[in-house]
Formats: structure tokens, sequence, C-alpha cells
């Protein structure tokens, strides 16, 4: 058998995107998975029972080891690793933080498959961020493929794949940079084995950092323009989700609203309401923004299920009338 097709990987990750990546790396002929690490069974749901990460459930499909330490901050973690004898580590939203111990491992290099165009969004979040802070056409994203080093995201590249993100929301941008970091770290892990992959170091000077998201980065400004209102929305799209306050005539109290992206709508001429300001028409409901009507798609009201805009008009705002009347806030601090 070639150098090329005995490739030593032992992989690690634990949510959706990590997944996709291995299924591609165990379908790779070049190399063998020895084992695949993810974050130890978690309590989710109503009853808070134990449920295994995405990555260890594609692992145990796949036939394949599954190992899941709390850490390795013990020797013994450290030692397991080691006897594998892997020539590459290959990590990808693991979530922990691995010492150097573990980085010297790997005879070849120990990669990391970050979903950004390093060196900016280094970070905890850098899906949801590009989206949200790059509303002027022509954005792009795209995935890195690093050196692990003992700095936060600061290794040198091997390789990227960019994306236009045009209407991506933070969804639909993981789903698509999943793909493509799986095509690129096997690009560069191939190169690895035969010798022939370089990185290069990453600047320094345009380096930036994506901050984790909370609920709080969801509540909507409109009093930023449409393109920025827009991009905030779709970034926070599916999580943590965007909500503003609606305070319409017949409503007993303000109304937290969950909403989906919608469609931008430049004001007519001479039109100027409120950032802020409520339209009902009979298509449904929009918000104005520093430059035109933001028409909301599918919404979700408290205790309620999706609904489209109309819906929600000719139920709870159906005492509002037709026009321009109340207004959307974010909720107080």
């Amino acid at each position: 058998m070639s150098q090329e097709k005995s490739c030593r990987i032992v992989f690690m990750g634990t949510p959706e995107l990590a997944a996709v990546v291995l299924r591609q790396l165990a379908a790779w002929p070049g190399g063998e998975v020895l084992a695949v690490y993810t974050q130890p069974d978690r309590p989710a749901g109503r009853g808070q029972k134990l449920r295994p990460s995405p990555v260890k459930e594609a692992a145990l499909e796949l036939g394949l080891p599954v190992r899941q330490p709390e850490n390795f901050r013990d020797a013994e973690s450290v030692a397991e690793l080691a006897e594998l004898a892997p020539d590459v580590l290959a990590v990808a939203a693991y979530g922990l933080i691995l010492p150097q111990a573990v980085l010297d491992i790997p005879r070849l290099a120990p990669l990391n498959v970050h979903t950004s165009l390093l060196p900016r969004y280094r970070g905890a979040a850098p899906i949801q961020r590009a989206i949200m802070e790059n509303w002027q056409p022509g954005a792009e994203s795209g995935v890195s493929i690093m050196r692990m080093e003992k700095g936060l995201d600061t290794g040198p590249v091997y390789a990227q794949r960019r994306i236009a993100l045009a209407e991506q929301t933070a969804g639909s941008l993981h789903d698509a940079l999943a793909a493509l970091g799986a095509e690129a770290l096997l690009e560069v892990i191939s190169g690895l084995c035969a010798g022939t992959a370089k990185a290069e170091a990453q600047d320094e000077a345009q380096a930036s950092y994506a901050a984790k998201v909370f609920k709080e980065d969801g509540y909507v400004d409109w009093s930023c323009p449409l393109a920025a209102v827009h991009a905030q929305i779709r970034g926070v799209t599916p999580f943590p989700g965007a909500r503003t306050l609606l305070h319409a005539e017949g409503l007993p109290e303000p109304l937290l609203l969950q909403i989906w992206p919608g469609q931008p709508e430049a004001f007519a001429a001479g039109e100027q309401p409120p950032c802020g300001s409520l339209r009902r028409d009979k298509a449904g409901l929009s918000i104005s923004c520093a430059d035109g009507w933001y028409r909301l798609g599918r919404v979700r009201p408290p205790a309620k299920k999706e609904m489209d805009a109309l819906a929600l008009c000719n139920g709870l705002l159906q005492k509002m009338p037709l026009g321009i009347s109340g207004t959307a806030s974010r909720p107080e601090a």
C-alpha cells in the first residue's frame, strides 16, 4: 500500500458540522480513521436525558471507536491518544482546548477546520458574526484549514474555500461551510501525506475576533440601514433567533415577537417615518429602518406556532388599523 493510502487519522469534533466532516473523512480511501474523540454525552430536552453528540452518532454508524474524555488535563488521556500514533489530528468544532502535549502527538500536523477566512473571525461564532457584520454587496465568508498551535485560531493556514454571503442565514452557511471544510481538509491531508502541503502564516494586522452570540444579539436595531438589519436577522437564524418588541393598538401589552428573514423594501418618494414604525397593509406587516421598510415574513409570538405575518395581522393584531401605527423596539435591558 502506498504512503498516500495509509495516512493514520484521529478525528475530534462534536456538533453536526463536525459530523459532516467526519463522514467525508471516513469515506476517503487515502486514510484510516483510527478513533473519534467527542465531548461526553450531555443532558438535553425536557427530560434532561443524556444525549450523544452528532459526531458520536455518526461514528457509531460508521463503526468507528469513540472516546469521550472530559478534557486532556490528565496524563492518562494524553497517553491513550499518543498510543494511536496518528499521522494527522483532524479537529472540527470539538469544543475543548487542546494542550500542547496533544498538539505535539501527530507525526505530520494537528489540523483544524475553522469556518471563516482567517485571520478574520477567530473565536467562537465566526459563521454568525461574518453574516451580521458584512452587509455590504459582494461580502464573502469561507472556511480555513489551519495548523493548530497554542494561540486561539492563530496557526498558519494550508487552504481556504470562499463563498458569497448573499442571502445566507447562519443555518444555510453552516451547511455550506461543512461541505467545503470537508473538501478542503481532505485536500490538505492528502498534501501532507504526499509531502506537498504548505502553510502560510496569518497576517496579524488583519485579525478579528468573533465573540460568542447570545440571545441579546438577536434583538433587532431598527435604526440601522435595511441591509444591516437584514444581515443581523439572517446572522441569528436559526439560533438564537431575531426578536423585536411590538407596541400596537389592540394589544394588552407589548408583544415579544420572534422573526425570520423577511424582505427589504425601499421607501416611497418623500417617505421617511421614524425608525421602528409599524405599517400594516393587505399583505401583512412591515417595520421601518433608516432607509426603507422591512417586510416581515415568518414570525412566532410567545407560546404560539410559527406563522406568516399576515396570519399574525389577522389574529393577534386584528385590531391594528391599516396604515402606519404602533412601533417596534428592542426590549429594555
